[in-house]
């Protein structure tokens, strides 16, 4: 019996992330995948999520000889994306959704994504008509359910879920630490999916690893309320919320895989006491931030440049809390990509005569553009 209000064929709403896999160096271990697949179809589960890009487009491939050559079509759920490198032209698209059918070994897909949704990219999927060739492709029955993955700003979603109302689901990078983070916002986007009353899909609910691999002090604060993983506490949380149709973890063996599937079968909310823990472990990792910001935006408005200060500060700290690859994406494909750089500031020194927290922004902007523009 399916446990998920939103689309009934899904059983449960944790999902295999095959961004990440178990590996044999830079091979995919088929035979411990093979054992994680099996394990995870036998406590209940069935949602698989890739992309072409994934593992260097080995993650399709693996799902070919690992799950779908071995199990019937009807016992699993199978996403993937349309991602913005691999067409130029509307022309392009069904010849590409083609062979990432070929790659999975399947004839369809249960659910299909517009990839990584940013203004940047959205503008190049309007422009070769990549919602209106999806929604086709749903028609013909090739692809169950049309939806995007997302990374940007709550304004940037709600005009994206405006112009195409007949999105489905929307997938976001949703975790404790980014819950309130200047540069993903996650709290804001998730509430603009629910405005729409759009199913939320949460990706990186550790944070790529970030949310188990803790400080010392944020250890001891979870470790006082007993034995449960760092991940569990991190994967409660993003499942808590109303609308979450699905949580995704990538999981590199098959230990994570137990310990996962122990959290969310069955699944418990967070207790307040266990709500607290979070609060105060998310207060450690902000505690350590390295430009004490506090995002009051009175820098941006006079900002000549139009550099979004408090955004480009957040992708700096978090790459020096997390060292995660997000930093790098969010820097460049959100932050600047409509904006200035930090390297185009001219010094002009407006953004201190406004700053409460007397920060020296100039330099810190050098030490920002030293970091992400190298």
């Amino acid at each position: 019996m399916s446990s998920n209000p939103f689309f009934p064929e899904v059983k449960e709403r944790f999902g295999f992330g095959c961004m990440r896999l178990p590996m044999i160096g830079d091979e995919v271990d088929i035979g411990q995948f093979k054992q994680m697949v099996d394990r995870f179809l036998e406590r209940g589960f069935n949602y698989f999520d890739t992309a072409h890009g994934y593992i260097r487009g080995k993650s399709e491939l693996a799902l070919r000889e690992g799950l779908t050559s071995r199990y019937p079509r009807e016992r699993y759920i199978l996403t993937d994306k349309l991602t913005a490198n691999y067409f130029e032209k509307e022309e392009d698209i069904v010849p590409f959704f083609e062979s990432q059918l070929e790659a999975c070994g399947v004839e369809y897909f249960d659910f299909y994504l517009m990839h990584a949704q940013s203004a940047q990219n959205f503008e190049k999927y309007k422009r070769c008509r990549a919602y209106e060739t999806a929604f086709e492709l749903k028609k013909q029955g090739r692809v169950r359910h049309v939806g995007i993955s997302f990374h940007d700003t709550p304004e940037m979603l709600d005009e994206i879920l405006t112009t195409y109302p007949a999105i489905e689901v929307v997938q976001i990078q949703f975790n404790y630490a980014d819950y309130e983070d200047p540069a993903v916002q996650s709290r804001a986007v998730y509430e603009t999916a629910r405005k729409h009353g759009k199913p939320v899909i949460v990706m990186e609910p550790v944070k790529g690893g970030n949310l188990v691999n803790l400080p010392d002090e944020a250890k001891a604060v979870y470790d006082a309320l007993g034995d449960k993983s760092y991940a569990s506490y991190a994967i409660r949380f993003a499942e808590g919320f109303d609308g979450m149709f699905m949580v995704l973890s990538g999981m590199s063996d098959t230990a994570q895989m137990e310990d996962n599937l122990n959290t969310m079968s069955p699944f418990v909310p967070l207790s307040e006491t266990e709500l607290e823990a979070v609060r105060k472990v998310n207060a450690i990792f902000h505690g350590r931030h390295l430009i004490p910001c506090t995002a009051c935006r009175y820098c941006v408005d006079g900002c000549p440049k139009k550099i979004l200060i408090p955004d480009v500060f957040a992708c700096y700290n978090s790459l020096g809390l997390y060292h995660d690859w997000n930093a790098n994406f969010y820097y460049e494909d959100v932050c600047t990509s409509r904006n200035g750089k930090a390297s185009d500031c001219i010094r002009c020194g407006q953004c201190e005569r406004v700053c409460p927290q007397h920060l020296p922004i100039r330099q810190l902007l050098q030490d920002v553009a030293k970091e992400f523009e190298k």
